[in-house]
């Protein structure tokens, strides 16, 4: 497995991101190609991918993956249509920046049959029948439904064109799902995955807060109502000891992405992530 790292997590723009990953010693980087930022697909002119290309190149990186999410997912028929040709141009760009695999969220797929479920499932397919014509992946990121639910919608597909970007964290601060027990229904389906730790807030509906023994000092936050915590790796509710073998059995080898989403102190916090990974995968063999 290879470590790399999100640029916009730096919070140094797109050159000085891909600077401090290299200097952590990163294999790759991924970043956002939606409506904002930098490699914002509607400003990527070919002249502007190659450019973003020999600045990844020129640190001795790569593109582990590019983010496709613009936030709607494709649970709504009216918008459907224009979020899927902009998903397939985001497709499009990855190929000229040499990545094949494109992230994204597409809503929480329902457990039951629905109406709604059916409008995913047919964005999805497309979407998969697209990526397949190119030999690319457009990847869904784990997290607001079990492990189960999402292998199964995948299976119902018919084609292998959309497949995962495994969020351990998402599974354990969002769904409440074991990594490790997703990866029975999903591991096949894994292109990408993110470096990511947090913890899942309980509240019991009737008042008092009763949280995890390890989340203890997050009280405060669960009473103003907030769910979840993303934290340090190593800080949270994934078991790397147990996550990562599991993700190797699974089959992957590819790039464990780190992602920072909030704190105080990104570049500590991923430095510290860098340390940690690579402690893990030199004692499971996994590097």
């Amino acid at each position: 497995m290879k470590i790399g790292a999100m640029v916009e997590s730096f919070r140094l723009g797109f050159r000085g991101g891909v600077e401090k990953a290299a200097s952590l010693g990163v294999a790759g980087i991924q970043a956002y190609a939606t409506n904002w930022g930098e490699l914002a697909v509607d400003q990527m002119t070919d002249a502007k991918a190659k450019e973003v290309l020999d600045i990844v190149k020129s640190n001795g990186l790569v593109f582990s993956a590019i983010c496709g999410d613009y936030g709607y997912g494709f649970d709504d028929p009216e918008k459907n249509p224009e979020m899927i040709e902009k998903s397939k141009r985001i497709i499009d760009l990855a190929k000229k920046l040499e990545c094949d695999i494109v992230t994204t969220h597409i809503h929480k797929v329902p457990e039951e049959e629905c109406a709604v479920k059916e409008v995913m499932r047919k964005a999805c397919r497309e979407l998969a029948v697209y990526a397949d014509s190119i030999g690319s992946a457009f990847a869904l990121e784990t997290g607001p439904e079990f492990g189960e639910v999402l292998g199964g919608f995948l299976d119902s597909l018919g084609a292998n064109g959309v497949r995962v970007n495994f969020d351990p964290a998402n599974l354990v601060m969002v769904a409440g799902d074991r990594p490790e027990n997703a990866l029975k229904y999903i591991g096949k389906y894994v292109v990408h995955t993110h470096a990511k730790d947090g913890i899942k807030l309980h509240k019991p509906a009737e008042g008092e807060v009763l949280l995890g023994e390890e989340a203890q000092h997050h009280a405060e936050l669960a009473k103003m109502g907030h769910e979840y915590l993303e934290l340090p790796l190593g800080k949270g509710g994934v078991d790397f000891d147990v996550y990562l073998p599991a993700l190797a059995a699974a089959g992957f080898d590819g790039f464990l992405t780190i992602e920072r989403e909030c704190g105080d102190a990104p570049e500590k916090d991923i430095a510290m992530a860098v340390d940690f990974l690579r402690e893990k995968l030199a004692k499971y063999n996994l590097g």
